[in-house]
């Protein structure tokens, strides 16, 4: 009975760890603090977008992947969902809805800031 009660105790914990995790992180680049995807990718927004809908779609989001986000995932504070045209879910930030950028090589690379003056990195004030 205790191995049962411990292991449930572990569930619960890390289940409540994984919840409350921020779906990005923050790092120091060149441009300043910036929101990352868990590999140290940069995160980026698209002026294109409304508040909790992507208009990056099909071509586009071959070159701007977005910060797709678990089918269970739920919001978390400021860290929204949005669902995308094809019915998957991604990570906004204030509404915003996040991507990298698929010419990045490496963690903390910003190449994507300011492309076509639609592309912004993701500031983490």
């Amino acid at each position: 009975m205790k191995t049962v009660a411990s292991t449930l105790a572990v569930l619960f914990l890390s289940t409540a760890a994984s919840l409350a995790a921020e779906p990005a992180k923050v790092m120091d680049s060149s441009a300043g603090k910036i929101y990352t995807d868990a590999a140290g990718m940069t995160l980026y927004t698209f002026d294109k977008d409304s508040a909790g809908k992507s208009a990056c779609n099909d071509d586009c989001a071959k070159n701007w992947p977005p910060l797709m986000a678990a089918a269970d995932a739920k919001d978390e504070g400021e860290w929204t969902l949005v669902t995308r045209d094809d019915g998957s879910k991604m990570w906004a930030y204030e509404g915003k809805p996040l991507y990298t950028f698929a010419q990045d090589k490496k963690a903390g690379d910003v190449t994507g800031d300011g492309k076509g003056g639609v592309w912004h990195v993701a500031k983490a004030d």
